[in-house]
């Protein structure tokens, strides 16, 4: 293999405008600032976030590989919207690629150490849950903790081409394990609903540690189902303005 050659400062300083820009136009896209079907300005986008083209460009590219943009037929680049059968696959195939790093994870064995800090993160998410509700903090902490052992599922696979795959899938902010925890924190089974997710987490864990790979890779799949009823919960509902992402879903109909 041939060396690399290392990077210069001023490639070290492109890149890293291009990753600052990459995670502004995100932030702006899921807040609604660039609506959806909307079609990417350049020039715009120079004069508001105060770089050049050149990292602009390339935060539009990785963008639009993340499926959040799409390229018009003319050049350039449209946030893009889903529908609500995209949104339900994409959580599909999370569930898919989650069941198959179970599995991979229960067949092949997990070094002790990442079971100790998913057996911890676990036992994080049970003292959050003994509270008899969650003010918003304790569903921040609730999000963060959830996230945690998801990322430590995939690392469980020990499988790069399975981390980036599932990475590139749960860009999409409905689609990431704690995507629709905001429609749980407005809903009176609230509670109820995180203990069953975390029944789950703990049935998932099990059987990896068992070694039960058909077993662990049902469960993931059965989890990933909880996010589908909290997507056509909150499609329409009263909550659908406070979360990130939602305004790209189109309603049945549009």
């Amino acid at each position: 293999m041939s060396a690399q050659v290392p990077l210069r400062p001023a490639d070290e300083s492109g890149g890293s405008q291009a990753v600052k820009a990459q995670l502004r136009l995100r932030e702006m896209i899921l807040a609604g600032d660039l609506p959806g079907g909307a079609r990417i300005a350049e020039l715009t986008l120079v004069e508001r976030l105060g770089v050049s083209r050149t990292p602009i460009r390339a935060a539009l590219m990785r963008l639009e590989q993340e499926g959040l943009l799409e390229v018009l037929p003319n050049g350039g680049y449209a946030v893009r919207t889903f529908s609500e059968r995209d949104v339900a696959d994409a959580i599909e195939l999370r569930g898919t690629i989650e069941g198959l790093a179970a599995r991979l994870a229960a067949e092949r064995g997990v070094a002790a150490v990442v079971l100790n800090e998913a057996r911890a993160c676990l036992a994080d998410i049970d003292g959050l849950l003994e509270q008899p509700a969650l003010d918003d903090e304790g569903f921040t902490q609730y999000v963060r903790l959830n996230q945690r052992f998801h990322v430590l599922l995939a690392e469980m696979a020990g499988s790069t081409v399975l981390a980036r795959e599932l990475e590139r899938v749960v860009n999409l902010p409905f689609a990431s394990p704690s995507g629709f925890v905001v429609v749980q924190a407005n809903s009176p089974r609230a509670r109820d609903m995180l203990i069953v997710a975390q029944d789950q987490h703990r049935q998932v864990l099990d059987a990896i540690e068992r070694r039960e790979g058909s077993r662990a890779e049902g469960i993931m799949r059965e989890h990933s189902r909880l996010a589908q009823r909290n997507l056509r919960e909150a499609v329409g509902g009263p909550h659908l303005e406070r979360m990130p992402g939602m305004r790209l879903i189109r309603q049945r109909g549009q």
